[in-house]
């Protein structure tokens, strides 16, 4: 009997989650994640808006319009779904389960709301990770000095990060995000670890099973 371990594509992939206010970092983290882990990708989200310059079919967003996604809704293809300033937003189900078959995990970039709704959806197959900001005040100046964003707006987000603060227990795990480089590698860390859980292995019992033949 072969002692070979069981391959990669034996096991069930997960859903990592990232939740966090704005300004905590999390599209940064985001970013190193897919750079550093070639079997993570970012889970592609169907929207109701229009493409912006250079944005791409599948790639992207799936675009589609106000009755394509109600139709999806209506047809259960969403595993979770919000509208947002008078847009609709979603993660169709298709492909993210493809990915889990295969034994690809999926980054998600959601709220709490959203990281709810996909846990119900998918119980078994979520890690959910909630970056906090060392303290509101440093919040509040990553967001001033992106420049991105006026002081009302600023303002605005200041009051949506207590909404998404108050969630961090729904989380499986959590971290302040102190040091950036710190906080990538804690990230990695999990998600190796709940790579291995018993449960996303289900092509471990075969190689098991021959261990105990010898």
């Amino acid at each position: 009997m072969s002692s070979e371990p069981p391959s990669v594509s034996a096991r069930r992939g997960l859903c990592l989650v990232l939740c966090a206010a704005s300004g905590a970092g999390k599209s940064s983290l985001s970013r190193a994640l897919l750079d550093s882990e070639a079997e993570l990708a970012l889970s592609v989200s169907a929207t109701t808006r229009a493409p912006r310059p250079g944005e791409q079919e599948g790639v992207h967003y799936f675009f589609r319009s106000v009755a394509q996604f109600q139709a999806m809704v209506a047809a259960g293809e969403m595993l979770e779904h919000a509208e947002v300033f008078g847009r609709f937003y979603g993660t169709p189900r298709a492909p993210v389960e493809t990915a889990l078959a295969q034994g690809r995990d999926v980054l998600f970039d959601i709220d709490w709301q959203g990281h709810l709704l996909l846990r119900a959806a998918l119980p078994a197959d979520v890690v959910c990770i909630h970056l906090l900001p060392p303290s509101l005040a440093e919040l509040e100046r990553r967001l001033a000095t992106r420049g991105q964003d006026d002081a009302a707006e600023i303002a605005h987000r200041m009051a949506a990060a207590h909404s998404e603060i108050a969630h961090w227990t729904d989380a499986d795990h959590v971290l302040v995000n102190h040091d950036f480089a710190a906080t990538v590698a804690a990230v990695r860390a999990i998600l190796q670890a709940s790579r291995s859980a018993v449960h996303r292995q289900p092509g471990m019992a075969g190689f098991v099973d021959g261990l105990i033949a010898g």
